[in-house]
């Protein structure tokens, strides 16, 4: 058969460069978009669009700016998609301001902007947590005749969420029917979050209680949202009941789930149910996460476990898991509560190796070990260490260093410090005070203790 040579066009280009946009290939959509030229074949707004989107997809903001500014300038005139594309990129990119500036600046190129770009300027003003922006486009939207759908609500209700708004979460949640507008799980998920939050555990499982009567069918990620909320309000029962009644809802629970669960335990001061949790993990197939591990060692630091904290924090490697500060912090905790002073100078000690950064609630951990353990020395190193480490000690810093200094009857030691937090700007409290007075009455020094007071 005769060689049949296919001599691709405008169509065959702009199918390549769609489809490296749907395969994430921005390098090479660009290449294919630049190539044109030369194939003496002028890109139209289909090219532009699928390269500006394929330059969202690939986090290059910045290109895709570029690509539409261009348009222009060859008498490509750029249109909604092109536009849509653009603020998208910017969304991802973080640069609310640039989104809301395109949007802006559509009807001075003759462009509407419809459904599409309204939605994607949410979602940029949303994710930048400028839940006032968010709520104002929503509210223009009327105004432009541009009908909201359960994108634009969804974008909204989630700038809310991130912003700690519930109550006006919940609000756009229920004025969607009114607005003829059908409510979805990405709906209802975030006002569940928002609510997580905001500290509303009550309200986050009448949402969750409530989907099924809307037809909405929840999924891991409602059930994981009102799960925290639980822990978050301190409803330990709550939180277990919801993990287990998942299977029940033909759900699976996952990492999230548990480690939420064992994070309401710790908060609940049940460390056993928290190691029982975080044990059965892998029986179900689950890899324990960097969370887990550390809301289990907070947990038993709670209960007064000391040792089962060390032992954790030392097993996370063999799960693959490094440690992280959270979870340094919670086993020095833990040594504190336990009088294990120079176990707890050891983990501070070992953070460095650890490729750690040893902050502030890490050395006020220590700083207390040491009280505890009679170490008042120790205690006043560890507290002189902070501003050298561009670390501003605070009350709690300071309160722990005085009270070692009281059990050391270092009087004099702690009226310098109580002195000293002033100079510091630190605002003496009850226990400063009553630490440094407990300080003078065990040397019997009477003219100090009237000093304090």
């Amino acid at each position: 058969m005769p060689d049949m040579r296919v001599i691709p066009d405008e169509i065959s280009y702009n199918a390549a460069i769609s489809a490296c946009e749907k395969g994430g290939e921005w390098q090479m959509a660009l290449g294919l978009l630049s190539s044109m030229p030369d194939m003496r074949m002028t890109p139209n707004k289909i090219s532009y669009s699928a390269a500006i989107s394929a330059c969202e997809k690939g986090g290059q903001w910045q290109m895709a700016l570029s690509l539409l500014s261009t348009m222009p300038e060859i008498r490509v005139m750029p249109d909604q998609i092109s536009y849509s594309a653009a603020i998208s990129a910017c969304e991802k990119g973080g640069r609310w301001e640039l989104a809301l500036s395109l949007l802006s600046s559509m009807p001075c190129m003759m462009v509407i902007p419809d459904g599409l770009n309204y939605n994607a300027a949410i979602s940029a003003c949303g994710k930048a947590s400028q839940w006032q922006m968010a709520l104002g486009l929503l509210s223009s939207m009327h105004d432009k005749r541009v009908i909201p759908n359960e994108i634009s609500y969804n974008a909204a209700i989630s700038a809310c969420e991130k912003a700690g708004q519930w109550q006006l979460a919940l609000g756009l949640l229920c004025s969607m029917p009114d607005m003829r507008v059908l409510q979805n799980k990405i709906s209802y998920n975030a006002a569940i979050s928002a609510c997580e939050k905001g500290g509303q555990w009550q309200m986050a499982l009448g949402l969750l209680s409530s989907m099924p009567d809307m037809m909405v069918i929840p999924n891991e990620i409602s059930c994981n949202a009102a799960i925290s909320a639980c822990e978050k309000g301190g409803q330990w029962q709550l939180a277990l009941n919801l993990l287990s009644s998942m299977p029940d809802m033909i759900l699976i629970p996952d990492e999230i789930s548990c480690s939420a669960a064992i994070s309401a335990c710790e908060k609940g001061g049940q460390w056993q149910l928290a190691m029982c949790l975080l044990s059965s993990m892998p029986d179900i197939k689950m890899t324990p996460s960097k969370i887990a591990y550390s809301a289990a060692i907070s947990a038993c630091e709670k209960g007064g476990e000391w040792q089962i904290a060390l032992s954790l924090l030392s097993s996370m490697p063999d799960m693959r898991l490094i440690p992280n500060e959270v979870s340094y912090n919670a086993a020095i905790s833990a040594c504190e509560k336990g009088g294990q002073w120079q176990l707890a100078l050891d983990l501070l000690s070992s953070m460095p190796d650890m490729r750690m950064t040893p902050n502030k609630i890490s050395y006020n951990a220590a700083i207390s070990a040491c009280e505890k353990g009679g170490q008042w020395q120790l205690a006043l190193e560890m507290l002189s260490i902070m501003p050298d480490i561009s670390m501003i000690p605070n009350d709690i810093s300071y309160n722990s260093a005085i009270s070692a200094c009281e059990k050391g009857g270092q009087w004099e030691m702690a009226l310098c410090l109580l002195s000293r937090m002033s100079e510091m700007r630190v605002l003496p409290n009850e226990i400063s005070y009553n630490a440094a007075i407990g300080a003078c009455e065990r040397k019997e020094a009477s003219g100090s203790w009237r000093g304090v007071v």
